[in-house]
């Protein structure tokens, strides 16, 4: 009697056993299918440390630059403007090795000579005028810079870039004649492409950048000019005609930080 009892004790125990151990596999099932590390992928992981990594050794946060260089023009414009020293600055925002954002202001006064006529036919000059057009643009950028990484060591330090904006230009004239006109403040595009040199352990940079600005200013279409009267605006025929757009070889020396 006593033997059944003890036998009737051990198989309860080994039954309460196997309940408990399969309990428990369950649970582990449900826990690693809920478990948000359990898609953890170490190799993408290191590949994101490694990046920031190299962003943080090779990399600009923040760049301040001078610029300083060449503003001349095309057709008509070249013709009644002559071309003419350009200098400003950039301030430069990187999101990463590739892609930074930037806002820039140049300023320039050209010589300019052109004739006004007294009838539409230009056949009688009425005035010769000579003086300045003194030409500000301010833009806002995007720059993305090209991978050099895999080209030869010699090239690799180049930092070649492609750029587009939008801008204000503001064109005032300022003329040796009693002639009143109202600045110009269209908006425009600019197109342009560079390189930038690092120096003094990358603390520092040389940029050289060609840049073209796709601008209209309001007499571009016509062969006149708006002169302001006491009373009302007044139409002046002129030659050359004023079209044209603007474009700008300029050398920049900046500061990383």
């Amino acid at each position: 009697m006593q033997q059944n009892t003890y036998t009737k004790i051990f198989i309860f125990i080994l039954l309460i056993s196997l309940f408990h151990q399969h309990t428990f596999a369950q649970n582990t099932e449900i826990d690693e299918a809920f478990d948000p590390f359990s898609d953890y992928n170490e190799t993408e992981q290191s590949a994101e440390e490694e990046a920031d990594i190299n962003f943080f050794k090779n990399g600009r946060f923040l760049t301040l630059g001078l610029l300083l260089g060449y503003r001349g023009y095309t057709d008509g414009m070249s013709q009644g403007y002559t071309g003419s020293p350009v200098w400003g600055f950039q301030f430069s925002y990187f999101f990463d090795l590739q892609l930074a954002t930037s806002l820039s202001y140049s300023i320039s006064d050209s010589p300019v000579n052109f004739k006004s006529y007294n009838d539409p036919n230009f056949t009688s000059v009425s005035e010769h005028y000579t003086g300045t057009v003194n030409i500000q643009i301010f833009n806002l950028n995007v720059k993305y810079y090209f991978n050099t990484a895999n080209v030869t060591r010699g090239l690799a330090e180049l930092n070649p870039y492609v750029l587009f904006g939008v801008g204000l230009y503001t064109r005032t004239y300022s003329l040796s004649k009693a002639l009143a006109l109202e600045p110009d403040k269209p908006i425009g595009f600019t197109l342009a492409s560079g390189i930038e040199i690092p120096l003094m352990r990358n603390q520092s940079y040389f940029g050289i950048q060609a840049a073209y600005h796709f601008v209209q200013f309001p007499d571009e279409n016509n062969h006149f000019i708006e002169e302001i009267k006491s009373t009302a605006s007044v139409l002046i025929p002129v030659q050359p005609r004023l079209n044209g757009d603007i474009y700008e070889l300029t050398t920049i020396l900046g500061i990383n930080f």
